[in-house]
């Protein structure tokens, strides 16, 4: 079996930006693949990359993801070019997502539309500009280029990009539904698999093989597994105290099963559900949203906090990290900014020897 490779992911600012230089070079010097960056509606996922490149020599630089509705298709695709450039060629890693209709509708003052073909677009526009084969046009139920909607002057001119960018950026998407899993498998060369933990693979994988199939008819060109990567990922917390690392963990979950996405429509509570805790994600999404926020935090499971991350003593970390090896995911990134968790996990992967 190949070696999991790891990432890290740094996730989006709180009130003040801090970008953990030193943690990012520390992972690189241990063989870390690829460093994530995030955003929300705080800091953006791309500028920590151009800084990071700056310092750091050959992690790559993946984003965790863009929200497509904060940048057009072509904007996206000249910011992870730019980067790429600015990096030396070959370290960036365009990450996709959708995010939620809160956020899409209420944060940018895009409308939430129909993500399914929104996503095809996108992603079609932003390789057609990386290719510079010519001047770029899309004939696309959700992102027509040149525009020809309301409010167009009707003088739109197809355009070939400046900056000589490199060709072969991947594309990630980070889905979860069945729909989005087997367009992922379609259209991207990887998947930031959201609601995955070990044992979930044989559900997904028939999901990505139809978009396999999908791709090689459109294009005629084989795709299979091999040419896919299934990057995963997980909290890690290094502690003596393992109910008290979990602890930890349970707000930010509160705030996303409880608070991110509206009542009807949050895909985080949907995914819990889905995953057999579907008493507690509805008891945590009624206190957060009547702000009883300390007991929706309260509610959260400790055994799913356990199912979605790496917690306790070294030893029950690298222990716990064979199923993760065993997933069938090629990469794993390590949520964590403690400097034990990223040593403890390249220990737990191989990449240097256990201490």
């Amino acid at each position: 079996m190949t070696a999991m490779k790891l990432g890290l992911s740094i996730g989006y600012s709180g009130a003040r930006l801090d970008v953990p230089v030193e943690l990012v070079q520390r992972a690189e010097a241990l063989g870390y693949d690829s460093v994530w960056t995030a955003e929300a509606y705080g800091s953006d996922a791309v500028s920590p990359l151009a800084y990071l490149a700056a310092v750091t020599k050959r992690i790559r630089l993946g984003t965790g993801v863009m929200q497509l509705a904060a940048r057009t298709p072509a904007n996206a695709a000249m910011c992870a070019g730019t980067v790429d450039s600015l990096a030396g060629g070959g370290r960036f890693i365009a990450g996709l997502g959708v995010s939620g209709p809160q956020i899409v509708e209420g944060w940018y003052g895009q409308p939430w539309g129909k993500p399914y073909y929104r996503v095809k677009d996108y992603v079609a526009i932003m390789r057609k500009i990386w290719a510079r084969e010519a001047p770029v046009t899309h004939d696309g139920p959700e992102i027509p280029l040149p525009y020809t909607g309301p409010g167009a002057l009707g003088i739109g001119k197809p355009l070939k990009s400046i900056l000589h960018m490199n060709p072969s950026i991947p594309v990630f998407l980070g889905t979860e539904t069945d729909a989005m899993v087997r367009l992922t498998g379609e259209i991207a060369d990887g998947w930031l698999a959201l609601g995955f933990v070990p044992g979930t693979l044989p559900h997904f994988m028939p999901l990505l093989e139809e978009g396999f199939r999908r791709a090689e008819k459109a294009t005629g060109k084989p795709k299979t597994r091999a040419d896919f990567s299934i990057h995963a990922s997980v909290h890690v917390e290094v502690s003596d105290d393992v109910r008290g690392a979990l602890a930890k963990l349970k707000p930010e979950i509160a705030l996303y099963v409880g608070g991110m996405g509206h009542k009807d429509k949050n895909f985080h509570r949907d995914m819990m559900e889905r995953r057999g805790f579907g008493e507690a994600a509805v008891r945590i999404q009624e206190l957060y949203l009547a702000g009883r926020k300390e007991e929706a935090i309260a509610a959260v499971p400790d055994d799913w906090v356990d199912m979605k991350s790496l917690v306790g003593p070294p030893a029950r970390i690298r222990e716990r990290f064979r199923a993760w090896a065993e997933s069938g995911a090629d990469a794993l990134s390590v949520r964590s900014r403690q400097p034990a968790a990223i040593e403890v996990m390249a220990e737990a992967a191989g990449l240097v020897p256990a201490a």
